[in-house]
């Protein structure tokens, strides 16, 4: 997966927005207003590209028990954050399903009123 394939895949699903609320290197991508994938471009950049995305808690220890590329959220928290190391051990077909998973948690969490707004949305 490269930097323009993850853009393309996250602004994909509804509702989807993208920010820069920390500085000018870290991209974040929101569904509602809540982060549910973070970037480093300038990461990208160097060739060591992650991704930090929400996971449920269980399924993010197993995850990290499977996979050695897989680990607690950097600079997040650790019990619903796991950081993605993308150096192609990992298939695209993978990241993107972690990619949706975080995608929906996050999208499962919002009010009701705002699920409705982001579902009835038209593109």
């Amino acid at each position: 997966m490269n930097i323009q394939q993850l853009y393309e895949y996250c602004l994909s699903k509804k509702g989807v927005t993208e920010h820069f609320p920390f500085d000018e290197d870290t991209l974040v991508f929101k569904v509602g207003g809540k982060m549910f994938c973070l970037t480093s471009l300038k990461k990208w950049e160097a060739g060591s590209s992650s991704l930090n995305l929400k996971c449920d808690p269980e399924i993010a220890i197993q995850l990290r028990e499977q996979y050695e590329d897989i680990i607690p959220g950097f600079h997040m928290s650790k019990k619903h954050w796991n950081t993605i190391l993308l150096n192609n051990s990992l298939p695209d077909k993978k990241v993107t399903h972690f990619i949706t998973h975080s995608y929906e948690l996050v999208f499962a969490s919002l009010p009701k009123k705002i699920k409705q707004e982001i579902e009835n949305y038209e593109n």
